[in-house]
């Protein structure tokens, strides 16, 4: 069986008085693909935002491959993953220098950078961009620089935030098909928001459905579709 990536106990949060998240457990195993599917206001983000470490949980531990994540270890896990988010978040420099920060962050050898940047940048389509400025980048290619900057490194555990939501529908297919088959190909265990149906479908076979902060349903999605009927009306509009 996969090694167990990431998994959390008694995880909860809370704001403003309100809990938010209630997990008594979470596993991701190494290779998967899951896909966090749920109305707005579940808990989906705050989940993704503390599986990549990005936020502390109220309660609860969260475990990189095995180990508990505490603030003395937290950069160094934080460092293993990566995210992507709605918005690409692109630093005013070149494509390229956007792409290479990460490494030289991480104490990458120069001399390495050129080839693993450029090898990225071909890879999501957009090595003819390579000089470029973000702001002469369209949507579907600032995201993709976006996907680039987190491939690059390398990642144990890529989490996607809803980065295709903000696209334009022939945009989005296209990136969709060839982010699915590169996560695929590649074997890289994978997190990802979404509120599209589509996204499901192109990118995994797995979900877990979230409501009112509670992992309430997971599996493959064909038969998570199947068994709770699942359409925007009965799951995404219903709190």
């Amino acid at each position: 069986m996969p090694e167990n990536v990431l998994s959390a106990e008694k995880l909860t949060l809370v704001k403003n008085k309100r809990k938010i998240l209630d997990i008594p457990s979470f596993i991701l195993r190494e290779g998967e693909i899951l896909a966090l599917i749920g109305p707005n206001g579940a808990g989906k983000s705050s989940l993704l935002q503390i599986l990549s470490l990005l936020q502390e949980p109220t309660t609860g531990d969260v475990r990189f491959r095995g180990e508990i994540v505490h603030r003395g270890n937290a950069l160094a896990f934080r460092r293993r993953m990566a995210v992507v988010f709605q918005e690409a978040l692109l630093l005013n420099t070149t494509v390229f220098n956007n792409v290479a920060q990460g490494l030289q962050l991480r104490n990458v050898p120069r001399s390495e950078i050129p080839e693993r940047v450029n090898h990225w940048l071909e890879k999501l389509g957009v090595a003819h961009l390579s000089r470029r400025m973000p702001r002469f980048l369209s949507g579907g290619e600032a995201q993709r620089v976006s996907l680039a900057r987190a491939l690059v490194l390398e990642p144990e555990v890529l989490f996607l935030d809803e980065p295709f939501s903000a696209l334009d529908s022939p945009t989005r297919t296209a990136l969709l098909r060839g982010i699915g088959k590169l996560l695929n190909d590649s074997g890289i265990t994978t997190v990802f928001v979404t509120h599209d149906f589509s996204e499901v479908d192109y990118l995994t076979g797995q979900a877990a459905l979230i409501k009112q902060g509670c992992v309430q349903h997971r599996g493959a999605w064909d038969k998570l579709k199947s068994d709770l009927a699942v359409t925007e009306n009965n799951i995404f509009f219903s709190g």
